[in-house]
């Protein structure tokens, strides 16, 4: 059963992630130079972005549910840490990780599936989705820098010109607020390539190549693993 649950749980998320990624495209295609194209594309993502913040309400809630009444979590990412056999395990799980193909920042990853990444040599597998992935790499960012870190909500370059925020001190002024580390919140409401490009901005401010940052993907795994059958 705990198999079953966390494939509905996965599965869940995806549609969403998917939907994200489906907005991007749908505006990417509207040809902005044709007035009545642009302000028909306006209205869309306007009532586009009212369903999925009802969406991300309703489906965070039922994952929620079902992870409290089950005991299944829907992100157990597997890391090569102090208690787990230190740098010994770090070493095997990157070795395991470099049998696959490697991508980077620079990538396209709509409709795309992240399983491990490895950044400043410490290797993360077992990833299930792109809002995990974000999760992970900011709890590390904290951990490496918790005053910088903790600075993000009135950093400027992670506010748009807009005044919409990347992070926040309060989960009301974000759409999709995800808990980083204590009261400090990101916006979750982001598609694969969104979380890419927030990526890049998160490891220049923290001194981190965003070159040196390796991302494997799920597709890649489930390839590798069909032709050793």
């Amino acid at each position: 059963m705990e198999e079953r649950v966390r494939q509905i749980l996965t599965d869940l998320e995806r549609v969403r992630e998917n939907l994200l990624a489906l907005s991007d495209d749908i505006w990417l295609s509207i040809d902005h130079n044709d007035q009545d194209a642009l302000l028909e594309g306006v209205e869309f993502k306007r009532i586009y972005n009212e369903k999925m913040a009802q969406l991300n309400s309703t489906a965070t809630g039922l994952s929620a549910l079902i992870q409290k009444f089950t005991d299944v979590p829907l992100e157990q990412p597997i890391t090569g840490g102090p208690h787990r056999n230190g740098t010994t395990e770090n070493e095997r799980i990157i070795r395991e990780l470099n049998r696959e193909t490697q991508h980077t920042l620079d990538e396209d990853f709509s409709y795309k599936r992240p399983y491990g990444f490895v950044l400043d040599g410490q290797a993360y597998q077992e990833i299930l989705t792109w809002r995990g992935l974000y999760e992970l790499l900011g709890r590390q960012l904290s951990i490496k820098d918790g005053a910088r870190f903790r600075d993000l909500p009135n950093n400027p370059h992670f506010i748009s010109k807009r005044g919409n925020k990347s992070f926040a001190n309060s989960p009301a002024d974000l759409r999709f607020p995800l808990e980083i580390a204590a009261g400090v919140y990101a916006e979750g409401n982001l598609s694969a390539n969104n979380i890419r490009d927030n990526i890049k901005h998160l490891l220049q401010e923290f001194g981190i190549d965003p070159q040196t940052f390796v991302i494997y993907l799920r597709e890649d795994r489930d390839a590798l693993a069909d032709t050793q059958v």
